[in-house]
């Protein structure tokens, strides 16, 4: 644990008991959906984990406070204020800090803290990569750069499908970052089961996760890992109409102009019209079915 951190006493009892703690991020809170939806998601996300016997931490930054267990009331107060608090990735960090401000965590900054909490796993929707024409504009997420030097495993739904998938897997290869299939030997696209793409490694319980996360670290080879699991097929939206719809997002991204750390949300936003609102409810079920698989995880790996 770090004296940096804040973290509210149930986190730290069940921390200091070696109990299963997943974390989860703000960025949904604030910068992923309208209040009071992005609330009560949250709420119900932290309750998925606590269903399946792990303890939740929501991680955020209040007035300058690196936070990792937000209160309801922190969490009510993020979605309220909603894109007026500052979405941070690492380099925000010591700004926000500073400043005393408040933050919504993106995936790297979410690590961050978790590790500086002695948090191991981490449940999101789907991690940031390498954007689509990343060779001429160079947009290359601080999610990868993060997944390979933080020791922190990320359940996801794959990475999101606005991306360039086969750019980001090679960049995590390059980086050392093991992509594990939960249940699947192809790589899922966020709001689809499947991608033209592969796997690492392909392992069908939590506890084989949880020993190979377990060897990595013994080994000293620092650095988190990618688990891939596909969004439940209730939910899964067809490739061909989902990226028709996105395909028509990037367009208009690219007409008004719009790039850096506006550009996913911006993306996610209009597809989310562009469909009806039907992929909000898949990005939801896909952030619960994580935290499930996380806590499944984090239990495991408490047992060894």
């Amino acid at each position: 644990m770090n004296t940096q951190v804040v973290i509210n006493e149930e986190v730290k009892n069940a921390l200091a008991n070696k109990q299963a703690v997943v974390a989860l991020e703000s960025t949904i809170i604030s910068h992923g959906m309208p209040y009071p939806q992005n609330v009560a998601t949250a709420l119900k996300v932290e309750q998925a984990v606590r269903d399946a016997g792990a303890i939740p931490a929501t991680i955020g930054i209040i007035a300058g406070r690196l936070t990792a267990g937000l209160s309801h009331e922190e969490i009510e107060h993020m979605g309220k204020q909603g894109e007026a608090v500052m979405k941070c990735s690492r380099r925000d960090l010591p700004f926000v800090v500073a400043k005393k401000k408040d933050g919504a965590t993106t995936v790297a900054s979410t690590m961050i803290i978790a590790q500086l909490a002695g948090i191991r796993f981490f449940a999101t929707g789907g991690v940031g990569g390498v954007h689509r024409k990343a060779t001429e504009t160079m947009d290359i997420s601080a999610d990868l750069q993060e997944l390979a030097k933080t020791n922190v495993a990320v359940i996801s739904a794959g990475v999101k499908s606005i991306l360039d998938i086969g750019l980001t897997l090679e960049y995590l290869e390059t980086m050392g970052v093991p992509v594990i299939g939960y249940q699947t030997d192809i790589f899922p696209a966020f709001y689809t089961r499947s991608s033209n793409f592969g796997v690492d490694f392909s392992l069908d319980d939590p506890m084989e996760i949880a020993a190979l996360l377990k060897a990595k670290w013994e080994l000293k080879l620092d650095g988190g890992a990618l688990i891939a699991n596909p969004i439940p097929k209730d939910f899964s939206m067809e490739p061909e109409y989902i990226n028709g719809l996105i395909d028509q997002a990037i367009l208009e991204a690219e007409q008004k102009g719009i790039k850096g750390k506006a550009l996913t949300p911006f993306l996610l936003s209009r597809v989310e019209s562009l469909s009806k609102g039907k992929s909000l409810v898949s990005n939801i079920e896909l952030v619960i079915a994580n935290a499930k698989l996380a806590s499944k995880i984090a239990l495991a790996y408490a047992k060894l």
